[in-house]
């Protein structure tokens, strides 16, 4: 009799994983502050000084928060998820960068700042082809000072992608600069955003063409869908030319969320629309998970009704619910998550067990790990988790705890998540996939020894790039020859199932085929169009012990 040990490659939409190992190599930047301002004691009369009516202020702090991601280190996410919570610190901020303050953000204003930032990063290699086409010297360019570009990148994305009024997007970007830099550089600024207002006016941005051999064509690519030239390489070996596009324009599309009702609180996802009904929130229901609800526009506004702080509900992604329905916990499982932190699956495994059973979470990041477990208390699913903090290497080495079902949902190059976390294109690099592929092989040979025989592994990652899936998986197959592969047919629907029995969400081709579907007239217009982030998995199972 066979023993299956579940081994899924998932491809998720969470935030990147800091895995249990040395970190990869990141630029380290100096932290100095970002403002050219003096500090020290200062007048009552200089910070009465300091509010400033007239500037935009969701200008001011899109403008700060892009120098924090660019220069500071800072991630997108983890500034646009904290939603109106952070505005209080928002201002300060800007005072410390610029000098001085503008008035409060309204519900607009946060808006406007998530998209204008999240767009004007992912948007970043295309916007700088047109700021330097347009400043006719390539010096004048690569000198200019960071605020500066900034408030160009803002203004070129509102003129060029969001189509805004270009007599406002000018008028309100000048102003800008000239209030926190000089009148000299808002001259500038006014004159670069007028020639692109007559370009864009005329039909005549200069834009590169698609032409010579595969390296040239790969240049011009990636500035035209604005990705790392790379990865559009890489893509275009794996993928095709076709297919990379349409990758690259699903990564700059705005992208949507989803928010779990919490079961472990006794909250349905009827009780989650009645609130979404209330809050005016648009919403979809999943076709594939019952406890999950969609939302393009309006996840600022769930933050702000205190529906996350009271643990009704968490933002996860469907994609990764269908990695927890291949899990498929039970009340009275035993269950490790391997790389549990930041814990969206390890929560919503713990709910499915009903307070039975035990699920130990090992992260190597005890702060992250604390978050978890104070969330877990806040969506009463506590009684069942353990945290362990350790590197899942030594920790199997050591320890003689074993489980039915272990999951490793391990740190990867997060190739599969670019729409949400907007900055990693420009923070990944073609060296981080070496580093990342040794660390997963490590790590799932660490995991398969804490599995029961008869037990499951479930590998996953947020990953598109095969080497860092389908591989590791082959080569991990080949040392541990006690594992076999087990379908995830009877955990997922049939469309999110590969050849070889892994489970799939692939978007380029899950919402392409359901577009089609939709014109053509085969679905109701009632059936929302559901899109999932990549997600990989692969199950198997160790053979009968005899």
């Amino acid at each position: 009799m066979a023993q299956v040990l579940s081994l899924h490659v998932f491809f998720s939409a969470e935030i990147h994983k800091v895995g249990p190992s040395k970190p990869l190599k990141r630029v380290h930047k100096p932290k100095t502050s970002l403002s050219t301002r003096r500090k020290g004691p200062q007048s009552p009369l200089r910070k009465i000084q300091k509010l400033n009516l007239q500037v935009s202020p969701h200008r001011a702090v899109s403008a700060v928060r892009l120098m924090r991601i660019e220069m500071g280190g800072a991630f997108a996410d983890l500034l646009n998820d904290k939603g109106k919570g952070s505005g209080d610190n928002e201002m300060g901020y800007v005072e410390r960068t610029l000098g001085f303050r503008t008035k409060d953000l309204d519900d607009r204003d946060l808006r406007l700042v998530t998209d204008i930032v999240g767009g004007t990063i992912r948007w970043r290699r295309y916007l700088d082809y047109l700021i330097g086409s347009l400043c006719h010297d390539e010096k004048v360019f690569r000198s200019m000072e960071p605020l500066l570009l900034q408030i160009l990148r803002i203004g070129f994305y509102e003129i060029v992608k969001l189509d805004m009024p270009s007599y406002a997007v000018v008028d309100e970007n000048v102003r800008l600069a000239k209030v926190s830099l000089r009148p000299g550089a808002g001259n500038m600024v006014n004159g670069i955003l007028r020639k692109l207002v007559l370009l864009k006016e005329s039909n005549s941005l200069p834009l590169p063409k698609l032409e010579g051999d595969d390296r040239a064509q790969a240049r011009t690519l990636a500035t035209l869908y604005s990705h790392p030239v790379w990865m559009v390489r890489r893509w275009t070996k794996h993928l095709g030319q076709e297919k990379a596009i349409k990758l690259m324009m699903w990564n700059n599309d705005d992208p949507s969320f989803s928010l779990r009702a919490n079961s472990g609180k006794g909250v349905t996802r009827a009780d989650l629309v009645m609130q979404f009904n209330m809050l005016k929130v648009p919403h979809e229901l999943s076709l594939h998970l019952d406890h999950f609800v969609r939302v393009k526009t309006g996840l600022q506004t769930v933050i702000q009704a205190g529906l996350l702080k009271q643990g009704l509900c968490a933002v996860q992604d469907e994609s990764a619910g269908l990695i927890v329905s291949v899990v498929n916990p039970q009340p009275g499982d035993s269950i490790i998550d391997c790389c549990a932190a930041p814990g969206g699956k390890t929560l919503y495994m713990a709910s499915q067990m009903h307070g039975q059973g035990m699920l130990y979470a090992i992260d190597i990041n005890k702060g992250r790990l604390r978050i978890l477990k104070e969330t877990a208390e806040l969506h009463q699913v506590d009684g069942v988790i353990t945290t362990i903090p350790s590197d899942l290497r030594t920790f199997a080495e050591s320890c003689r705890l074993k489980s039915d079902k272990v999951l490793l949902d391990a740190p990867c190059s997060g190739l599969g998540v670019l729409s949400k976390r907007a900055d990693l294109r420009w923070n990944r690099r073609l060296e981080d996939l070496e580093e990342l592929k040794k660390l997963q092989e490590e790590l799932l040979d660490a995991a398969s020894i804490l599995v029961k025989p008869g037990g499951v592994l479930v590998y996953s990652t947020c990953s598109i790039d095969p080497e860092e899936n389908e591989e590791r998986v082959d080569a991990f197959l080949l040392r541990h020859p006690e594992f076999c592969i087990d379908p995830v047919d009877r955990y997922v629907p049939p469309d999110f199932v590969t050849k070889r029995g892994f489970y799939s969400s692939d978007p380029i081709i899950d919402s392409w085929k359901h577009n089609e579907l939709w014109k053509s007239g085969d679905l109701t217009s009632e059936i929302p169009q559901q899109e999932m982030p990549f997600e990989k998995c692969l199950r198997s199972s160790t053979k009968n012990a005899n």
